[in-house]
């Protein structure tokens, strides 16, 4: 910025971003330890690096007076149909700018408008950090070593005399002879139900119907009397004997 600049030429800062700046404490920001650290070039950036070298060491190390005389000559390439028709778009594009009437547009007023994080997008930014900080500090002398062991589960005699069955049966399936098969006719019989069937379901659908239709106004009122039977004397008399 030069010395010649006057306070309005100078760019005008949003009135949100300078509440926030001037609202700002550093007593709020947190230290951070920088760590530096040195990546070591991999294998096949160093043999990037070799054949850069022997590419640049064959340029300057190359004889001219190898190289053979060679006439150039000029040919004169007419234009495709595509070509023309390109051409074309492009100069009615390029007049209709140059023609464009300016009087024609209208005004407009930009917005600068500063999106600050919300308070989810922080949240998961610190929990990404969290752990990023936890894999990285991670001590791998706390870890313990643990063999493995391969165990091998042998069938029981259960399973073997599963599968003997399985094996036979499957035998006897492939090897099954269909010309032992005798032929069998199937008979189609209905049978209808006894006259004790029909009566005692003519019997169920008349108690359907009698509960279905029944109509409570034809009880009559009833009163319940409790009596409480006393024992007799032999009752009493068998009672204390036992």
């Amino acid at each position: 910025m030069s010395a010649e600049t006057t306070l309005k030429d100078l760019p005008k800062v949003d009135s949100v971003l300078k509440e926030q700046l001037e609202g700002f404490s550093q007593d709020k920001l947190k230290k951070t330890d920088t760590a530096e650290k040195t990546s070591l070039p991999t294998k096949e950036d160093v043999a990037a690096e070799k054949q850069s070298q022997a590419l640049f060491n064959a340029v300057e190390g190359f004889d001219a007076s190898s190289l053979k005389h060679t006439d150039t000559k000029e040919k004169v390439i007419l234009p495709a149909k595509e070509d023309i028709e390109r051409e074309r778009t492009h100069q009615s594009i390029f007049q209709g700018v140059t023609d464009f009437d300016k009087a024609s547009m209208r005004h407009a007023e930009t917005q600068e408008k500063i999106a600050l994080p919300a308070k989810e997008d922080i949240e998961r930014e610190k929990a990404e950090q969290k752990l990023f900080q936890g894999i990285s500090s991670f001590d791998k002398s706390a870890m313990r070593q643990v063999s493995t062991e391969e165990k091998i589960l042998l069938p029981t005699q259960a399973d073997i005399e599963s599968e003997r069955t399985h094996q036979r049966l499957l035998e006897r399936l492939v090897s099954f002879d269909k010309s032992e098969m005798k032929p069998t006719k199937t008979e189609e019989r209905n049978v209808l139900p006894s006259k004790e069937d029909i009566d005692a379901e003519k019997g169920q659908q008349a108690l359907c119907q009698g509960i279905e239709k029944f109509d409570p106004s034809a009880l009559k009122k009833t009163e319940t009397t409790e009596k409480n039977i006393l024992p007799t004397k032999e009752v009493i008399e068998a009672e204390k004997k036992a």
